[in-house]
Parts: C-alpha cells; sequence; structure tokens
C-alpha cells in the first residue's frame, strides 16, 4: 500500500479547517499532517512539516492566501498548492495561478475539492 501524500490545511475559521480535515481524512491517500490560520503561520508550518500538498484559503487575516502562495512556491517550488476559496471568479483564478497556485477549487463543493486535490496528488513528489 502507498505511503499517504502528507496535507497542510490553511484556513482562519477553525470549523472550515476541521470539516476540511475531515472530508480530506475521508481519503486513503491523505494523511493530514499540520493545520494554520493564516499565510504567516502556514509559512512556518511548511518549513516544519515539509507537507506533500498544501490546502489554502484565499481569505486571511494577517496574511492572505496569494501572499502566501507566493512564498510557498519559492520555498518549495515542487509542492502543489490548491487554493480554496468562496469566492471563485476567472480573474482570481488568474491571480492566483500567477501567484505559484496549482490549482483553484470552491469552498462550496466538497466532492470538487476532493477531486482537484487528488489531480493535485497525482503530480506530487
Amino acid at each position: 500500500m502507498a505511503v499517504p501524500k502528507r496535507v497542510l490545511i490553511v484556513d482562519d475559521h477553525l470549523a472550515m479547517r476541521r470539516a476540511v480535515t475531515r472530508v480530506l481524512q475521508s481519503q486513503s491517500n491523505v494523511e493530514v499532517c499540520g493545520e494554520a490560520e493564516n499565510g504567516r503561520v502556514a509559512i512556518e508550518q511548511a518549513q516544519r512539516l515539509k507537507p506533500d500538498l498544501i490546502v489554502l484559503d484565499l481569505s486571511m487575516p494577517i496574511m492572505n492566501g496569494l501572499e502566501a502562495a507566493r512564498i510557498l512556491r519559492g520555498m518549495m517550488p515542487d509542492v502543489p498548492i490548491l487554493m480554496y476559496t468562496s469566492f471563485a471568479t476567472s480573474n482570481l483564478a488568474e491571480e492566483a495561478l500567477a501567484a505559484g497556485v496549482s490549482r483553484v477549487s470552491t469552498k462550496s463543493s466538497p466532492p470538487a475539492l476532493i477531486e482537484d486535490l487528488q489531480i493535485l496528488l497525482k503530480t506530487a513528489a
């Protein structure tokens, strides 16, 4: 059996982090290795935990997802970043991809989040 891929979840709302954790842990090839409540903490956690994939909220205090994605991409160029948001638009998707995000998903659809996550896990080192 393959070793599960380690995923870091970043969202400023504890209830959302827990919900995403539950959804992702339903996948046999995923292990949630950590959580962070903003982009700054995400960067610290990513350095320490070395995740295989990062699920990153867009809208957070202290450091938002786009700012964090730019820094994370520079630090960990091979780690896919899945940005998820309630505000998905084509302009946001373009800006997110330019910031180093691998894929943008919507918070309103757990099946879409899982599908996007599985697509990125296939490319994760």
